[in-house]
């Protein structure tokens, strides 16, 4: 049958899958569309398929026929069918793809441990470089298919053998004097949540602000950059 045909020794492909009634339907999808698709993050099938036909095998271009389409689903609109695959079936990702998404994952829980831990022994966040080197002494295995913030407890039972962490946020009481208060105010809310503020009649700001531990120190820096040193800071709260 004439169609799309995918050469198997020079592509590969990214397909969704499902196998209904001893027959395999087929389509070829933009995989990280695909995952915000059966995640409901979006509904356009045209932005995530990457043929409007249905196949029997992808690779192969042996497109699947409407009649057996409309037997098994009840459509044979590729549309439909393409939605039902999504929705139902399975995601075959390449062997690149997956590790691309493994390494994107991978990065995005270091930078939640570097945000959100600190050691316990000094109070101060760990290195990326550090983290990384434990990820490799674990043999950390991270699932591309769960969202990091999903493994991020799992990747700290593995890690704390070997690197002490303790996940910790801080509320800070912050004085700024009114010559550098406007500036700064944008350093604040960037780097923190507000908890309170407040304008004295000075013009000064006076606020509460919660951050992750591991956020303390540039925090600090920064603000000390834009008042140039003249910020007050004090923690009221480590929980």
């Amino acid at each position: 049958m004439p169609g799309i045909t995918f050469d198997k020794e020079r592509f590969s492909i990214n397909i969704a899958r499902i196998k209904k009634g001893g027959n395999v339907f087929e389509i070829p999808i933009d995989a990280d569309l695909a995952v915000e698709f059966k995640k409901g993050k979006i509904s356009e099938i045209r932005d995530v398929i990457k043929s409007e036909h249905i196949f029997s095998d992808a690779k192969k271009g042996l497109r699947a026929g409407e009649h057996l389409m409309q037997q098994v689903f009840g459509a044979s609109d590729p549309l439909k069918v393409a939605e039902i695959i999504l929705k139902e079936g399975e995601i075959q990702l390449t062997a690149d793809h997956r590790e691309k998404m493994r390494e994107e994952k991978k990065k995005r829980i270091m930078d939640i441990i570097h945000r959100n831990g600190v050691d316990p022994r000094t109070d101060a966040p760990h290195p990326i470089t550090r983290i990384e080197n434990a990820f490799e002494q674990a043999k950390i295995r991270i699932d591309e298919m769960r969202s990091a913030e999903e493994q991020v407890d799992d990747v700290l039972k593995q890690l704390r053998p070997i690197m002490p962490i303790r996940f910790e946020i801080k509320e800070i009481q912050v004085h700024i004097p009114a010559i550098h208060a406007s500036k700064s105010y944008s350093v604040v809310k960037h780097f923190s949540k507000m908890l309170k503020e407040e304008w004295m009649n000075d013009g000064s700001l006076l606020a509460v602000v919660e951050l992750p531990g591991g956020l303390e120190q540039e925090f600090y820096d920064k603000l000390n950059t834009a008042t140039h040193g003249d910020a007050d800071c004090k923690v009221i709260k480590t929980k």
